[in-house]
């Protein structure tokens, strides 16, 4: 936020928040999901995840919301194996749980049902959100991309000389490149926090920015961060056509190297 009380509220408590989430990240993450899967592919997880993407932005629903989804999907995959034609119903429980988590207004089941052109019931969906909520044990606040994105941005914000119309601009082509990355099997193995230094760190370099985040903020070593960055530069690469339908139009437009 850019309310005055919101920027004095991480200077007393961003620090310390920050800590205790980047904390938390290797417990919510979870070491190859599909390992275990005999149906799911990574190339129906990548269809899975590219259909929820839109879906998200149709309900109006945050980031935040989204990440938290494809973490929720990630580790119920990685304890228990599921059925190919019961994997989208899957995909829309663990949304409709993250949005119970962070959204005010949750979108309601039977809206998110009628994506699915009538293949599931509301019971069906009742039924699977219950096993889900039990099989994670309950424990739904996993650090985000999202968040991690949200802090770099505020740190960024806090240092001498920043500028604040760059820190914007790459604050959405981050966001952007995130989000794409979340479709990605190989993404998984990346930590939320470094996924969002790698995004921020890549969108500075594309946009040539003049005042580019530091780093080092990140607290990971330079190579480390280099891997991802080439990574996501990759990704970006190969999705030319779709990475400007993500991004407010005045900052595609500073993206000539999008669109094909």
């Amino acid at each position: 936020g850019d309310s005055p009380q919101e920027r004095q509220a991480f200077r007393d408590y961003g620090e310390s928040w920050y800590r205790s989430r980047k904390r938390l990240e290797s417990r919510f993450q979870p070491r190859e999901p599909l390992a275990r899967q005999p149906q799911v592919t990574a190339e129906a997880r990548c269809k899975l995840v590219s259909w929820l993407i839109p879906v998200h932005r149709h309900f109006g629903i945050s980031f935040e919301a989204l990440c938290l989804a494809v973490n929720i999907l990630d580790r119920f995959l990685a304890t228990t194996p599921v059925a190919a034609d019961c994997f989208q119903l899957l995909g829309v429980t663990a949304l409709l749980i993250a949005c119970k988590q962070v959204e005010v207004h949750p979108p309601s089941v039977k809206e998110l049902l009628a994506l699915c052109c009538g293949a599931f019931t509301c019971q069906q969906l009742r039924n699977l959100e219950c096993i889900v909520l039990h099989r994670l044990g309950f424990d739904l606040a996993a650090p985000t991309a999202s968040f991690f994105l949200e802090h770099f941005t505020q740190v960024r914000l806090e240092t001498r000389g920043a500028d604040a119309a760059e820190a914007a601009d790459a604050r959405s082509l981050a966001g952007a490149v995130a989000e794409l990355s979340l479709a990605d099997y190989a993404f998984t193995r990346y930590a939320p926090s470094l996924l969002a230094a790698g995004s921020l760190g890549l969108a500075d370099r594309l946009l040539r920015h003049r005042t580019p985040l530091d780093l080092r903020v990140s607290g990971y070593p330079e190579e480390l961060l280099r891997d991802c960055m080439d990574q996501l530069q990759l990704l970006v690469s190969l999705n030319g056509r779709s990475l400007p339908l993500l991004l407010p139009p005045e900052v595609a437009q500073k993206c000539p190297w999008l669109g094909g």
